[in-house]
């Protein structure tokens, strides 16, 4: 018998619920419904005259804690909506550091190598960019190609062997090839200049 009564009144505080949409209310009513000091005249009034507050005076006191603590919830997943929107209008207009680029780290291990030897620490990474970028002047300048090929000078084993093989093979295609840009007489001196140090 108790079971069904808590069934009833569970029935009635879900059509109650839905009859009370807070999803649709305006902020008006909900800063009437906020508890706040009894002292305060204009909002006794108001408390009396909206129909909130109606609905919680036929509640019992228990449902009436609910229904006062899911309002409470609700007000604050609101109040975190609306951080969370002024957080990405404030991102939009704040312009955040980028990370630096692979290409700006690994000319930055370069200089590193060169300046600082006793701080430097090998990255192998870094030397994978460095081998499969020596040749664009884009992303390596006619700055730092000398710094690198200093670099290159102490490359052993099979990363030497097989920059050097790399190099021959973009010797062979560019021979083969009669169109020549700039670009490609440049990417040539730059791959005769690694073969001569290397070979």
């Amino acid at each position: 018998m108790a079971r069904n009564k808590n069934r009833t009144e569970v029935k009635n505080y879900k059509k109650k619920k839905l009859t009370v949409s807070t999803s649709e209310e305006s902020p008006a009513k909900k800063k009437k419904m906020s508890p706040k000091d009894p002292e305060d005249p204009d909002d006794a009034l108001s408390k009396v005259e909206s129909p909130e507050m109606k609905d919680l005076e036929d509640l019992t006191p228990e449902e009436q804690r609910k229904r006062e603590r899911k309002l409470k919830k609700e007000r604050k997943k609101e109040e975190k909506r609306l951080k969370r929107e002024s957080a990405i209008d404030d991102d939009d207009e704040e312009e955040k550091p980028s990370k630096p680029s692979v290409c700006e780290l690994s000319l930055q291990y370069l200089k590193s190598w060169s300046e600082k030897r006793k701080d430097w620490k090998f990255q192998k990474t870094r030397q994978i960019w460095l081998l499969q970028n020596m040749y664009d002047q884009e992303k390596i300048s006619d700055d730092y190609f000398p710094i690198l090929l200093e670099y290159l000078e102490g490359l052993k084993g099979s990363a030497r062997d097989t920059t050097v093989k790399q190099a021959e093979d973009l010797m062979k295609e560019y021979d083969k090839s009669e169109a020549k840009a700039e670009a490609d007489v440049q990417k040539m001196s730059r791959i005769r200049e690694v073969l001569q140090l290397l070979s």
